[in-house]
């Protein structure tokens, strides 16, 4: 049984739908047609009147064609973070000529929204306006869900564009698309379809932004996907296409708020059975995520992992990077936010840790 935070373990109506003969996606026009029939059901779930885009990509692919697309050598990108993939858009920002300045904190805490306030005001004053911000909603690695208005707020009051990654959030918990320039999604979290694709809303805004600039390459670039009306700017992934369709249907003929109700329950499952067993959140005090729970087991995470699968069947995350060994992760999301499976997962926890 598979409950990590992604890839998630795929429903078989969409294994079924993946295995079906495809349309040509470079040549048939009801190829297309789904395409756009896919962005249109995407809106939704986004809740958003914000352009819908899908490349053929797993999800970082809309983290770095998000910093190629808007950024050129010497703009400053204020990259704000509480956790490892916040931090990871500072690579990105550099690897493409920019200038990052991180706002970072510990992991276990809020954004710093005065610390972003107090440097746009002294760029500004400067003379030396960020072109750009990036955020995380999900920190899928220490299971932290970040309140984006805050900074939002501070963004809107000094221009600046957002992008934000809600990668592992968008289909399990509301996302304040409309308040974002562009906000980047993937297959193979929420929506419990097979890795391979990126999504993203991007404004009207962004796209004007984009126009301006002059990608360093067609592939880590969303313009050549705002008008797909006359083709796609190269083959698309039809088979996962097909699949995300699926998916997304199953979603919304649940009804997000019951979508989102039932990830809520499987949270507070795991964690009230966690406590019983005298586990920890790692991120005890912020804000817990309603898709995935990081329970703090110094140095046993490797361990239990391990003896959950041999003995139980059951496969969880660890950690990653420094606190790979340091964390264990139950993913409660898209097809996994399900009582009955987290408390399966708790019951085999239990005796491992027994």
């Amino acid at each position: 049984m598979l409950l990590t935070p992604g890839p998630t373990a795929v429903p078989e109506p969409v294994r079924r739908a993946m295995a079906r003969e495809q349309p040509n996606p470079d040549v048939e026009e009801r190829f297309r047609v789904r395409y756009e029939d896919l962005t249109e059901k995407l809106a939704e779930v986004y809740d958003t009147d914000h352009d819908v885009v899908v490349l053929g990509g797993e999800g970082i692919l809309g983290l770095e064609a998000a910093i190629a697309s808007l950024v050129e050598p010497g703009d400053r990108v204020l990259c704000i973070s509480n956790g490892l993939y916040g931090d990871g858009f500072v690579d990105f920002v550099e690897s493409y000529g920019g200038e990052p300045v991180h706002v970072g904190v510990e992991y276990t805490e809020a954004l710093d929204v005065d610390a972003v306030k107090a440097i746009l005001e002294k760029s500004e004053e400067m003379g030396k306006p960020f072109e750009l911000a990036t955020m995380v909603h999900c920190e899928t690695p220490t299971g932290t869900l970040t309140n984006l208005d805050p900074v939002l707020d501070v963004l809107d009051d000094y221009g600046v564009l957002s992008v934000v990654d809600a990668v592992s959030s968008l289909g399990g918990t509301p996302v304040p698309t409309e308040r974002i320039d562009v906000c980047l999604g993937g297959s193979q979290k929420c929506f419990s379809a097979p890795p391979g694709l990126t999504t993203a809303a991007i404004s009207d805004e962004a796209w004007a932004a984009m126009e301006a600039r002059d990608p360093p390459s067609l592939y880590t670039n969303f313009l050549p996907w705002r008008n797909v009306s006359e083709g796609f700017p190269y083959t698309h992934l039809a088979a996962n296409v097909a699949a995300l369709d699926v998916a997304v249907d199953l979603l919304l003929e649940d009804g997000l708020d019951a979508v989102y109700g039932r990830h809520v329950a499987a949270a507070e499952v795991c964690r009230e059975r966690g406590a019983e067993m005298g586990l920890e959140p790692f991120t005890d005090g912020a804000r817990p995520s309603p898709t995935v729970t990081a329970f703090h087991v110094p140095g046993r995470a490797a361990t239990l992992q391990q003896r959950l699968a041999d003995e139980h069947d059951v496969v969880l995350s660890t950690g990653l990077a420094d606190l790979a060994d340091d964390i264990i992760r139950v993913g409660h999301m898209g097809y996994g936010a399900d009582i009955e499976k987290v408390d399966r997962a708790m019951d085999a926890l239990e005796v491992v840790l027994a």
